[in-house]
């Protein structure tokens, strides 16, 4: 029986569980469910603070979990970074009154507040900082008004409400974060298949397959605009000049690789979402 962590609440929650049921997994009924028996799969799901999931993992009690890069080194567990989901992307700033500091090397001395004390201590020790934190659970951005700090390191997405505080960004970025699965070396191994159902989910949002037809002449223009992953396949048309093509192409790209398609002379050219791969 697998068990696996995720998120009851928070930026993570919802696309977490969305991801699950695409990858074949029974998703979270409501808000209320703190447990949830898939049988059908064999596998247990828990839904815990984000923050608490790395410890679970990392102590062995689950086998893997979805959590936040920032919330994983934050925690100091022993769980590791499986696999980026590609969701859940923020930053991890610097943030102060504006024009009282521009570097790094401006915060010796000085106190500030967090939530990730851990993740933000071994960031200022690489870096040779000596600065005063203090940690606080939430909303940190209070803490410069208050007089409790000096400057502030949080989690920006947008920067709404630090600006909203009056302050503003400055220094390097600490961490770049998104959601990650996480697990131990002795518990990867049997995570095997939802890792596969897991990228699975990640090509399908990625990717679409492109149909089209192509002179003969134009063939290899038109392969090397749709490589594919390995290679398009190519079937040949009752009209023996023409071919069908199939390929893969990114959906960031699918308008751009149909303009360039249709400029080589390819005709019918169709595009089909994707509901699960394997690769």
């Amino acid at each position: 029986m697998l068990r696996i962590a995720v998120p009851n609440k928070g930026m993570l929650a919802a696309t977490a569980n969305e991801m699950l049921i695409e990858a074949g997994y029974r998703g979270r009924r409501g808000d209320r469910e703190l447990v949830a028996f898939d049988p059908v799969n064999e596998v247990e799901f828990f839904y815990i603070r984000p923050r608490d999931i790395a410890t679970y993992v990392g102590e062995g009690v689950l086998d893997a979990g979805i959590t936040g890069r920032d919330l994983l080194l934050d925690s100091e567990s022993k769980a590791s970074e499986i696999r980026a989901l590609d969701f859940g992307g923020s930053t991890f700033r610097f943030a102060a009154k504006p024009g009282e500091f521009s570097e790094l090397a401006d915060l010796n001395g000085k106190r500030v507040a967090t939530s990730f004390v851990g993740l933000l201590g071994a960031y200022f020790a690489k870096h040779g900082v000596d600065a005063e934190l203090v940690k606080l659970d939430g909303a940190v951005e209070s803490s410069i008004q208050l007089g409790v700090a000096d400057a502030v390191a949080d989690v920006v997405s947008t920067g709404t409400t630090l600006r909203q505080a009056g302050l503003e960004i400055f220094g390097p970025v600490i961490l770049e974060s998104t959601a990650v699965l996480i697990s131990t070396p002795a518990k990867v191994e049997h995570t095997r298949t939802l890792i596969k159902r897991l990228e699975g989910v990640l090509v399908a949002r990625r990717y679409s397959i492109m149909d089209y037809d192509i002179p003969a002449e134009k063939l290899q223009a038109a392969m090397s605009i749709t490589p594919g992953f390995q290679s398009p396949t190519v079937s040949p048309l009752h009209d023996e000049t023409w071919f069908a093509v199939r390929s893969l192409v990114p959906n960031r790209e699918l308008n751009q690789v149909m303009d360039e398609l249709s400029d080589v002379g390819a005709r019918a050219i169709l595009v089909t979402a994707l509901q699960a791969a394997r690769m």
